[in-house]
């Protein structure tokens, strides 16, 4: 099992909406070779963490099965980011695309990138409630917490499910 979080926060030069750039990027990822698709969460939209000033964030999951390394899985999911115009400049900055992996079968990585599972997932409701949608019986391979308490047991935290466009 492969979980890779899905964002975006910013429109892209040709005018697709963060909520079209997240649905293209996981098509992208759906079509990585040796990979097979599982599930694909709801499109949620959520407040910037740490908190600033950014427009809300677009955010899902999907799963994927199959095998991979992860160092050529890192590469491959950067490379759809570069071709859906992600930025590299400051951390949390606002971005076209963010791809994450969440966790790969379990593995446990300190070291080299990517650290595994993604060291921050458990404090973010935007990682963990996609997350419940594509795997509800998922447990963190370091805690040893299930999806649903990791969950339970974060602060109040901006989500909601994206239903559609904001009007402008």
């Amino acid at each position: 099992m492969i979980l890779i979080a899905i964002g975006a926060n910013l429109p892209a030069e040709d005018g697709r909406s963060p909520l079209q750039l997240c649905a293209a990027a996981a098509a992208a990822v759906r079509a990585l070779p040796g990979l097979s698709f599982v599930a694909l969460s709801t499109w949620y939209r959520s407040a910037a963490i740490p908190a600033s000033s950014q427009p809300d964030y677009c955010n899902g999951m999907i799963r994927m099965s199959g095998e991979t390394d992860p160092a050529v899985l890192l590469r491959q999911l950067q490379e759809i980011e570069t071709q859906f115009g992600r930025v590299r400049s400051v951390p949390n900055a606002a971005r076209t695309l963010d791809l994450d992996i969440i966790d790969i079968a379990g593995q446990i990585r300190t070291a080299p990138d990517p650290i595994l599972p993604h060291p921050r997932m458990h404090l973010r409701a935007f990682v963990l409630r996609p997350l419940l949608d594509v795997n509800s019986s998922w447990r963190h391979p370091v805690f040893k917490r299930s999806v649903t308490t990791l969950l339970a047991e974060l602060p109040p935290q901006q989500i909601e499910p994206w239903h559609a466009e904001p009007s402008v």
